[in-house]
């Protein structure tokens, strides 16, 4: 058999030897050896001249002379040395050789142009000389050696041409060398050596030998490196890819070279009879099927030589090909899913989103953004983060792959800004991470965010998460801000709506329902309770233009009408005004409908909020299905009745539509529907001298009264329904403070004198020391005592943790619609030290009081009197190392438990509390033991729920606004808040009234103060200044059988929104209503309805939330009807 094989290798090696002879007849002598043998000189011969320059260098320094040399160096002095290192560096004499070598140094580097040029050359003469070699190997065969004619082959004529130049980078690569002996035993140094001399020998000979100029392919794993020097590579994926594919591709190469080399030479030992026919190619396919230990067998080495290759080739090439190719793998698949440009189809809007990119922040996002009620089938959700997204979010996205795209990069790079058409979007949404341990470190990179993304295009809309109040300034200032980028501050959303909880419990709730879209789906397995409470959920707020039917009603008017015939309850309206946009709230009659002037309608869908952009009182007034109110062809106002029209002098804005109001007047409609004009400015008030304390008055002091004084103040407009600009709740001179007079038990009445801040937006008091308002054990027991309808707040936090910022929590309950009677005193319950780090922004509000300790210590609560507190507020722990994201929230729920089981030990003092409350006796009608006391727990994970209470029935598998505790306004997630980001992208001015509704009336004045780190300072309003800065409209939640809604007990919910509309300007939002109405149980909990249907019966122990002016309609006429009696008397005197 062997012989066989032999005489087989033998006959296959004559044949080709005939066949290459037949084909060149000049080959009968080969010259193989000549070639070989250049390439060899070249190297030995360059190598002994650089030892021999090392040598000499060595022998001429002789010792003498290095003797010689080190006492010099050591004899020079300091002051020497000094002044040869100060010597001017144009003095100092460099050689012509330096000069060189810094030349081609720099050639070489690629740093300036000409570099960049050469560098440039050397690489793509390089691949070039490669595909010559290459199509020499196809076109000759079998035959390694060729003697056409030099001045014929233009293939070896370009080839030449090329090994000039790499000589040329040769000698230049040498020059900037630093040591020439690592230079000459480089690869690449290798690769010329057998590459350039050969192509003279040929020349000279007139010969063509492959040989081994396929070591070119070795130049390509530098390639990589030089693509780095021209900044054509950048991120690390793109050269670590570029480094596996070119030295896997310069080793195949290279090995298939020497391979098809040897084996259709055969070994020179055996006089070259024992070559084989193998194309190059063929080679390259051998090494490959080598590399990956598959080896079919019909094509193996025959030569010595070429089987030794072998083993030493597979020994490098398997581990190579067994760890690039996997990983080259990865790199191709993360590359075709992440790394690519988004392209924009024809008409599909779409935004980008970026920062905190996690599965809970992008699932709450989608559920808002995506919800069914909402008109996005054409807006996409571009993704843009810099890790790759994990398995669950991956699944995510892949449930919403019509609707989502993620790409893996930076806002930070204006390349990966390109990428996702940033400069095509429509919006660019930053979101914040809320458990971030260092907040201000989160919302620096979220600001720097926005900084790159305005970089980039200026014009681009921005809503941006910060966590921080007082880091809000730093977007706001910023030069490219528009105004309908947005700052969405997670920490004042988040307290604010937690403190709006304790003047309005379960206010919490409402909000989060009407901001949130969700649907309402009639089920027969809900109870009664539930079923109302989650066709309220449904609700959402909606902006929408009024129709022309509007125009010339007030704000109260439209309001009735959009109830009765539109069966839609409108809040609040837009008014444009000098480019920008004023939200008010319920603004009672000052405002009358106007065009362009948008209302924020609570309903179930946009569809019926758009009843009002449609409605027409030709087509629709009779209508009885509301549902049938479409568009109609009535587009000119001119047929509603001039008695209704608009007396407000409006002109269009000429640069945005916006409305300007002329010579700031407008005129209102009095009773007889005639238009008054009254000017807003007040008329020229006498001047008193201002009194910190008002004793009373003194009918035989000579002095008017204040009632004197506030009537001779008042415009006598004859308008009976006269209302201010913003409303007013009491004309006082220019100098004097408000103030309330305190009767007490023993001794002349009290009178506490009401402060502001310089906005005038809170209540305030001069700076409080901290240590004044510790409620210490057995030293504070005085203050404990009276410690009645107060708030407390529990903290679970440590005296390292970031500020939380808790003035956002005290400035809705200290807000100047708040009068100062109403002011809840406020406990602040946890570490002291960490209070006393919160203290700087605390000290100038009223009746703050810090007791520390744990909210988990029984005793700790009875001292700070939890039995008769108005409401608990639970904050939940910031740890973020809590394996169990569940497990977040356990202080919370322990400490919300433990206050559930605690028993009253202050029964006489319940008994004797006075419901002084503003918000009504929600809790105060049985006995307030701490199974009842009202709590308000912040959740951080929205399955903890179903632990707040043991005695519901909730799934676990229930969604958080599902659930009971949530229905009845104790529990709050966080996780609400990341919906706000889709409102506010749909609607931007919804984030106003939200604002308006849960912050106490914060502004960019405040907020640029807080910046600023000055604090909360007096001010030193007018009056004029404090009546308009009050007069603004709050949430309240009045007791229906209270003084103002008792009329309307036992009957529809509509005649009572209709009625407290009418008769005092109260705009009624919802139901605060019990779970069992009957009473049967034990268990008092009261269950959230928002907007409830108007035939909904009303119980005497329902309570109401509402929209509360701070000055009411009636007292108004009351004070209109005294303003015209004294006018009478003044005519007949």
């Amino acid at each position: 058999m062997t012989t066989t094989t032999t005489m087989s290798a033998s006959t296959t090696t004559s044949t080709t030897d005939q066949q290459t002879t037949t084909i060149y007849p000049c080959l009968e002598e080969r010259y193989w050896s000549y070639f070989l043998a250049s390439s060899l000189i070249t190297f030995f011969a360059g190598l002994i001249v650089i030892l021999l320059l090392r040598l000499l260098r060595y022998l001429g320094c002789s010792q003498r002379q290095r003797r010689y040399d080190a006492q010099m160096a050591a004899s020079l002095s300091k002051s020497a040395r000094e002044i040869h290192a100060g010597r001017d560096p144009a003095q100092i004499r460099i050689s012509c050789l330096t000069k060189l070598k810094w030349i081609c140094e720099n050639l070489m580097s690629g740093q300036n142009v000409s570099g960049r040029i050469l560098v440039s050359m050397s690489c793509l003469l390089s691949i070039a000389s490669l595909t010559i070699y290459l199509i020499d190997a196809t076109v000759a065969e079998n035959a390694s050696e060729t003697c056409i004619p030099w001045i014929e082959n233009i293939t070896q004529q370009v080839d030449f041409g090329f090994n000039i130049f790499f000589m040329l980078i040769f000698f230049i690569r040498l020059i900037a060398a630093n040591d020439r002996l690592l230079f000459w035993l480089e690869i690449a140094s290798f690769v010329d050596y057998f590459t350039i001399p050969p192509s003279f020998v040929g020349l000279a000979i007139d010969r063509q030998w492959l040989g081994l100029r396929f070591l070119r392919a070795l130049r390509l794993m530098s390639f990589p490196d030089i693509l780095q020097y021209l900044s054509v590579l950048r991120t690390s994926n793109s050269i670590r890819l570029a480094q596996l594919m070119f030295i896997f591709i310069g080793v195949t190469l290279t090995g298939a070279g020497f391979i098809h080399l040897v084996e259709t030479t055969g070994d020179p030992f055996n006089d070259f009879n024992n070559g084989q026919d193998l194309t190059y190619w063929e080679a390259v396919y051998f090494c490959i099927v080598t590399m990956s230990t598959v080896g079919y067998g019909d094509i193996y080495c025959i030569t010595t030589i070429g089987r030794i290759f072998m083993v030493v080739f597979i020994l490098g090439a398997l581990a190579m090909f067994a760890s690039f190719i996997p990983e080259m793998m990865e790199i191709f698949g993360r590359r075709q899913r992440y790394i690519g440009t988004y392209e924009k189809p024809s008409g599909v809007r779409h935004i980008v989103l970026c920062g905190h990119i996690t599965y809970e922040s992008v699932q709450h996002f989608l559920r808002d953004f995506l919800h069914e009620d909402r008109d996005n089938s054409n807006v996409k959700c571009i993704f843009l983060d810099n890790k790759h997204p994990d398995l669950e979010l991956e699944a995510l996205f892949k449930r919403h792959f019509t609707h989502v795209v993620f790409f893996k990069g930076s806002v930070m790079n204006t390349r990966d800004l390109q990428r996702v058409k940033l400069f095509e979007a429509d919006a660019c949404l930053v979101l914040a991470n809320p458990r971030s341990r260092d907040p201000d470190a989160q919302d620096a990179a979220n600001v720097m965010r926005v900084i790159a993304v305005k970089n980039y295009y200026e014009d681009i809309r921005v809503i941006v998460q910060l966590m921080r109040y007082s880091n809000k300034a730093f977007c706001l200032n910023l030069p490219s801000w528009r105004p309908l980028d947005q700052v969405i501050c997670l920490a004042e959303m988040k307290l604010g709506f937690m403190a709006q909880g304790c003047l309005a419990p379960g206010f919490s709730t409402l909000m989060a329902n009407l901001f949130v879209m969700r649907s309402y789906k009639k089920s027969a397995k809900c109870d009664h309770w539930q079923d109302m409470y989650l066709e309220g959920a449904g609700m959402e707020v909606y902006t929408v233009y009024f129709s022309p039917a509007f125009y010339g009603k007030t704000f109260p008017q439209a309001a009735q009408i959009c109830y009765t015939k539109l069966n839609i309850l409108l809040l609040a309206v837009a008014i444009p005004h000098n480019q920008q946009t004023t939200v008010l709230l319920n603004p009672g009659s000052d405002v009358i409908i106007e065009k362009y002037v948008k209302g924020f309608f609570v309903c179930q869908s946009e569809d019926e909020a758009k009843r009002a952009l449609y409605f027409c009182l030709k087509c629709h007034l009779h209508l009885s299905n509301r549902s049938l109110i479409r568009a109609c062809k009535c587009d000119d106002p001119g047929y509603l009745d001039p008695k209704i029209r608009t007396d407000i002098a409006l002109e269009d804005d000429v640069d945005g539509g916006f409305l300007t109001i002329q010579k700031s007047q407008i005129k209102f409609r009095n009773s007889n529907g005639a238009g008054t004009e009254t000017d807003l400015s007040l008329p020229p008030i006498r001047r008193a001298t201002p009194c910190d304390v008002i004793e009373g008055d003194n009918p035989d002091s000579g002095h008017s009264s204040s009632s004197e004084i506030v009537d001779d103040l008042r415009p006598r407009t004859g308008d009976p329904e006269w209302l201010p600009d913003i409303g007013v709740r009491i004309w006082l001179p220019f100098g004097s403070r408000p103030s309330v007079t305190i009767q007490t038990e023993h001794g002349p009445p009290l009178v506490r004198i009401e402060r502001f801040d310089t906005t005038g937006l809170f209540h305030w008091c001069p700076t409080r020391k901290i240590d004044d308002c510790i409620l210490e054990d057995n030293k504070t027991d005085d203050i404990t005592n009276s410690l009645r309808d107060h708030v407390i707040l529990c903290l679970f936090t440590e005296k390292t943790d970031p500020l939380i910022g808790l003035c956002n929590f005290i400035m809705p309950l200290r807000a100047s619609t708040l009068k100062i009677e109403e002011l809840q005193p406020i406990v602040l319950l946890g570490d002291e030290l960490y209070l006393r780090r919160e203290w700087s922004l605390l000290c100038n509000f009223p009746d703050i009081y810090l007791k520390p300790g744990s909210p988990l210590n029984r005793s700790h609560l009875r001292h700070a009197s939890i039995s008769t507190c108005h409401m608990c507020v639970i904050l939940t722990t910031n740890d973020t190392n809590v394996e169990d994201a569940t497990l977040i929230d356990k202080e919370a729920i322990l400490c919300s438990l433990n206050i559930k089981t605690m028993s009253s030990q202050d029964k006489k003092a319940i008994s004797t509390m006075i419901p002084t409350s503003p918000v009504g006796d929600h809790q105060l009608g049985h006995k307030r033991d701490g199974r009842y006391t009202p709590l308000l727990t912040e959740l951080a994970s929205d399955h903890n729920a179903q632990f707040l209470d043991q005695d519901d029935e909730d799934d676990p598998s229930t969604p958080l606004y599902m659930t009971q505790p949530f229905a009845c306004g104790r529990a709050f997630a966080a996780s609400v808040l990341d919906t706000l980001m889709s409102t506010t992208y749909y609607n931007s001015e919804l984030l106003t009234l939200i604002r308006m509704l849960i912050t106490g009336g914060a502004n960019a004045e405040l907020e640029q103060q807080l910046a600023e780190g000055l604090g909360f300072v007096e001010g030193c309003q007018s009056s004029e200044d404090l009546y308009k800065l009050r007069a603004r409209c709050r949430v309240n939640l009045l007791p229906l059988n209270g003084e103002l809604l008792v009329s309307f007990v036992n009957g529809p919910y509509g005649n009572m929104v209709i009625g407290a509309l009418r008769q005092c300007g109260i705009l009624c939002i919802g139901l605060y209503r019990y779970i069992d109405i009957k009473q049967t149980t034990a268990i008092k909990h009261r269950f959230v309805i928002t907007n409830p249907p108007s035939d909904t019966f009303l119980y005497p122990t329902d309570q109401v939330y509402c929209l509360q002016p701070y000055y009411l309609k009636g007292e108004l006429e009351e004070r209109a009807s005294r303003t015209a009696s004294t006018q009478a008397m003044d005519t007949q005197l």
